[in-house]
């Protein structure tokens, strides 16, 4: 399998977090790189800059345009938590979330 990109994150990022805890990028990262079955060499293969593994910037980003939206809120560094927008999103169970998606959102 491919790595995914950042928009293809969005959604299981977004229900990673619908429990209301608080989680690590890190620990989203492997979260997400289990659901989409990554090989060990996927998980491991890092972006051209060498500081960082695929999946965990296209966690980053992912995470970053959610915020923007006001999905995920980073209640300390590093970490994300769910929002009372993104559970009400949720709510409607979404088949898809993308940029298109979170231009509804004036932020």
């Amino acid at each position: 399998m491919t790595i995914p990109d950042y928009e293809s994150l969005m959604l299981p990022l977004l229900n990673l977090t619908s429990d209301g805890k608080e989680h690590s990028i890190d620990q989203a990262a492997q979260h997400l790189a289990r659901l989409f079955k990554l090989t060990p060499e996927e998980q491991e293969e890092r972006i051209p800059s060498g500081q960082s593994t695929y999946i965990k910037n296209r966690t980053g980003w992912a995470r970053t345009y959610l915020k923007k939206a006001g999905l995920l809120t980073s209640p300390k560094r590093g970490f994300v938590q769910i929002t009372e927008r993104c559970r009400e999103v949720l709510s409607q169970k979404p088949e898809k979330i993308d940029r298109r998606f979170l231009e509804q959102f004036p932020e």
